[in-house]
């Protein structure tokens, strides 16, 4: 067999097991969240459904509330240099513009997920 045969042969096979996967799974299989930046902004737009006090008043006085925030969070960027992990928790840094208005959030969320799957609003800042 040549080699020629052999590469139409593979590309064929390939070809067809990318069209019954996607036939199988759908949709459901281009999901390309694996990145840890976009592994942090999924988790965020699931789970941020706590803010503190001064979270909320901050929200209030940009015009804000927690769903703008889980909207938007496709478009912020998360600082990995200005977060911190302890034995428990994640502090997360995440910046950048929500409804044309730039804002620096601080939010925490406890490392493990089966415990407490919520994330907290600590600060939102003008950027």
């Amino acid at each position: 067999m040549t080699f020629a045969r052999r590469l139409r042969l593979f590309m064929l096979g390939l070809g067809l097991g990318t069209v019954v996967s996607f036939i199988i799974f759908g949709k459901g299989c281009t999901n390309t969240a694996w990145a840890p930046e976009a592994r942090v902004k999924l988790r965020m737009k699931s789970t941020l459904i706590r803010a503190t006090p001064e979270a909320e008043d901050a929200l209030k006085g940009l015009g804000l509330g927690l769903a703008d925030l889980r909207a938007g969070m496709d478009g912020l960027d998360v600082d990995f240099g200005g977060s911190r992990r302890t034995d428990d928790s994640l502090y997360y840094t995440i910046g950048g513009s929500v409804k044309g208005r730039p804002v620096l959030l601080r939010i925490a969320t406890l490392r493990d997920y089966m415990v407490d799957s919520t994330s907290t609003l600590l600060t939102i800042l003008p950027r």
